[in-house]
């Protein structure tokens, strides 16, 4: 068992809070209980997860996407007041991480998936503190489109849409989880061959064959499951708590 103060601290120095400029606030959303035994982890808090979290008697549940985002609106209705609800009638705290999760170099989403595909990150590119949030590294040997295609449908059970940016080979990968479609200027200043993220926008297709590399859509759900994973599996083991992963499936 752990305070909930101690595990909370422990995450935000953790993530290096501070060092993110974020669209909503990262740690302790909604607080509950002061003691935590039992985590729930997944990627959104949505209603489904929240009511796992209800069924397995959770503590805390740690997300990647939480509540209170920039631009959203402020009244607690609708959705958002059902959620919270359930939350404080049940003394579940909401731990929510956002790009801190994403830039962590060992724990975060891109690290995760790095370790997952087996690729050695060699640098980082786009926005963010230590170089940006995206990395990068070399497949060896080099793969086609179609080749890294199917390697990414086998490892996130998700097909990728693929945007051609030219014939080459994949010698130089990039990639960026969740909605970073905006960094494929940045992928191609940093000479790759090939960029993967999460969701795809309509100027990202002219964006991908104008600077001649190739880009995955791989899915925003798809590609950020890993983090809060080990995010999770980390606190458990170094608090000696319970902790679940929940996948609430997603097709984006």
């Amino acid at each position: 068992m752990a305070s909930l103060t101690e595990l909370v601290q422990y995450c935000d120095a953790l993530l290096d809070v501070s060092a993110y400029q974020d669209y909503c606030p990262n740690g302790l959303q909604v607080e509950g209980v002061s003691e935590v035994r039992r985590i729930v982890s997944g990627v959104t808090a949505s209603q489904a997860l929240i009511d796992r979290a209800v069924e397995l008697d959770a503590d805390l549940l740690l997300v990647h996407h939480g509540y209170f985002w920039k631009g959203e609106s402020a009244p607690i209705t609708g959705i958002k007041r059902r959620r919270i609800k359930a939350l404080l009638e049940n003394d579940i705290s909401l731990l929510a991480y956002h790009l801190p999760l994403d830039g962590h170099d060992s724990l975060g989403n891109n690290a995760q998936l790095a370790r997952l595909w087996g690729i050695a990150v060699e640098g980082r590119f786009g926005q963010g503190p230590d170089g940006g949030l995206g990395m990068f590294g070399s497949l060896q040997p080099p793969l086609s489109t179609a080749a890294l295609g199917e390697r990414l449908d086998e490892l996130l059970q998700r097909e990728p849409m693929i945007i051609q940016g030219g014939d080459q080979p994949i010698r130089r990968l990039g990639w960026c989880s969740g909605a970073a479609e905006g960094y494929i200027e940045a992928a191609a200043a940093a000479g790759l061959d090939a960029f993967i993220s999460g969701e795809i926008s309509e100027p990202t297709v002219h964006a991908a064959r104008e600077l001649g590399i190739h880009y995955f859509s791989a899915g925003h759900h798809a590609t950020e499951r890993y983090g809060v994973k080990a995010l999770g599996e980390h606190l458990s083991e170094y608090f000696s708590l319970e902790n679940h992963f929940v996948d609430i499936a997603n097709p984006v």
